[in-house]
């Protein structure tokens, strides 16, 4: 495999063969930021989903109890108005 910049194109020129290689690098680095990236995101969607579910089976059960609450509250203001509980 050959390199695409020679040792002589080098020698002659270090300062551009240095920059050539840190644009490789910096070209590298993003490609492999993307990808990581970019998998950490399906992995949050996946995670978003189960929590959205829970939030609505508590939303649920919220009503639920809140409707429960109503109902004894009122019986108990019921019962205490007719005086059988004081």
């Amino acid at each position: 495999m050959t390199l695409p910049i020679s040792f002589k194109t080098f020698s002659k020129d270090p300062y551009k063969a240095t920059m050539f290689m840190v644009l490789c690098a910096i070209a590298y680095l993003y490609v492999d930021n993307k990808i990581n990236y970019t998998s950490q995101i399906s992995k949050h969607e996946q995670k978003i989903i189960v929590l959205e579910q829970k939030v609505d089976l508590l939303s649920v059960a919220l009503k639920r109890s809140d409707s429960a609450l109503v109902a004894v509250t009122t019986k108990l203001e019921v019962l205490t108005q007719m005086g059988a509980i004081k």
